[in-house]
């Protein structure tokens, strides 16, 4: 059985496509077989809605009068980078509130403004709400303002739009605590002596799982990002598929990963959240969906992969170093199981991502395709599979 996107597509326009999510997929494969599944269905849809800190937002102000060229900004004092046009801006979703001097430790003891970050800035220009600006420019003779305040919303502002270096990571890690104290992590609080293990990925219906070899996915892939259309524009940083990986092709730990970009204007706040790790810092909770043509039967095997086929591994944060000690791997349907055992330790399991909104992605995403306002694109370039990851082992001390 063979199809190719441009019959797929003709059907969605006629809303006649037939499309499962990934959880459909798995439970229908395992009731009549890979075979009919293929013949019956034409787009499978994946989904994720998890913590993703390599995110931000690229903004256009518009030029005032007179002009400025803007070398330092604040975004409701989330300060954002302004180094290239003169009044083109760059959010990164992790970047914290800054306060005036001496006013750091009060600001800790007594708003939760501290906590507020560039994912926090992101939500509510995409929701609609008013956010203060406040910049400074470098004086030349076309631009001679020095200074400027005002407030912006989304309909204020020219370009507004997500790029986001790393997103959709194909597997991630456990994170534990081995040691005497708590810790705060990107994962969140690590409880001491193995109190709680912590786990990022939503496993068997996160996207890049269920096309290892990113065979489908490409440079122009057309995705659900965060309640709008994106495009995956590139490999994303610290992309590592040469991550050892299973007989099934799935990767043991970090491997794959993204570069994302779509119109902020078009999108839903609903899918787009700031957040605040304890003692860690803000990032940005972000839904993400990719849709999978069924070409052949090939794409339903590798979308029927089960939790209890895909493991991560154990890594406990207790050690400060980059290459920290592990306790082996787990399975997902293990974690999700909400105990795992770790040196006969009964531990306690939490996913960071949320479950019933990664499955709502793919909901969501499915009837958009159904209703024939999402076709699917053909990558106009593959995602390296070959690419390395290189660690900074040479330092210079001061």
């Amino acid at each position: 059985m063979m199809r190719t996107l441009a019959e797929i597509n003709e059907k969605i326009g006629q809303q006649k496509a037939v499309v499962l999510t990934a959880s459909e997929i798995k439970a229908r494969v395992a009731e009549v077989g890979v075979t009919q599944v293929a013949k019956e269905v034409d787009v499978i849809t994946t989904g994720t809605f998890e913590p993703m800190e390599s995110s931000g937002a690229i903004i256009n102000l518009g030029h005032t009068d007179p002009p400025i060229k803007i070398r330092r900004c604040w975004l409701d004092g989330v300060p954002a980078y302004s180094g290239f046009g003169a009044v083109d801006l760059y959010i990164g979703a992790s970047c914290t509130v800054e306060t005036k001097d001496g006013e750091e430790a009060r600001v800790r003891k007594t708003t939760p403004k501290f906590k507020r970050g560039g994912g926090h800035v992101i939500e509510d220009l995409i929701a609609g709400k008013p956010i203060q600006l406040r910049a400074e420019g470098q004086v030349t003779d076309c631009y001679p303002r020095a200074s400027f305040e005002t407030t912006i919303s989304r309909e204020t502002i020219n370009q507004f739009y997500l790029f986001n270096p790393r997103n959709l990571y194909q597997n991630f890690i456990v994170g534990v605590n081995g040691g005497e104290r708590q810790l705060f992590t990107y994962l969140g609080p690590l409880q001491p002596r193995l109190g709680n293990a912590v786990f990022s990925n939503p496993g068997a219906i996160s996207p890049l799982l269920n096309d290892p070899k990113l065979q489908l996915v490409g440079i122009g892939t057309r995705i659900f990002l965060g309640g709008g259309v994106g495009y995956v524009t590139w490999e994303g940083t610290q992309h590592f598929p040469l991550q050892k990986r299973l007989p099934n092709d799935t990767p043991i730990g970090p491997a794959a990963t993204l570069a994302l970009i779509g119109d902020a204007k078009s999108m839903d706040a609903r899918w787009v959240r700031g957040c605040y790790f304890k003692n860690y810092g803000p990032s940005l909770m972000l839904g993400v969906g990719v849709p999978y043509p069924v070409l052949n039967e090939e794409v339903v095997a590798r979308c029927a992969i089960q939790d209890k086929e895909l493991v991560a591994p154990i890594v406990d944060f207790s050690i400060p170093r980059r290459v920290r000690p592990t306790f082996g791997l787990v399975s997902y349907a293990q974690l999700k199981s909400g105990r795992i055992t770790i040196e006969g330790k009964n531990v306690r399991t939490a996913p960071l991502a949320s479950m019933y909104l990664s499955l709502q992605v793919a909901i969501e995403l499915k009837q958009w395709i159904e209703e024939g306002k999402f076709t699917l694109t053909e990558p106009v370039a593959s995602i390296s599979m070959e690419r390395s990851f290189l660690p900074q082992d040479r330092w210079t001390e001061f």
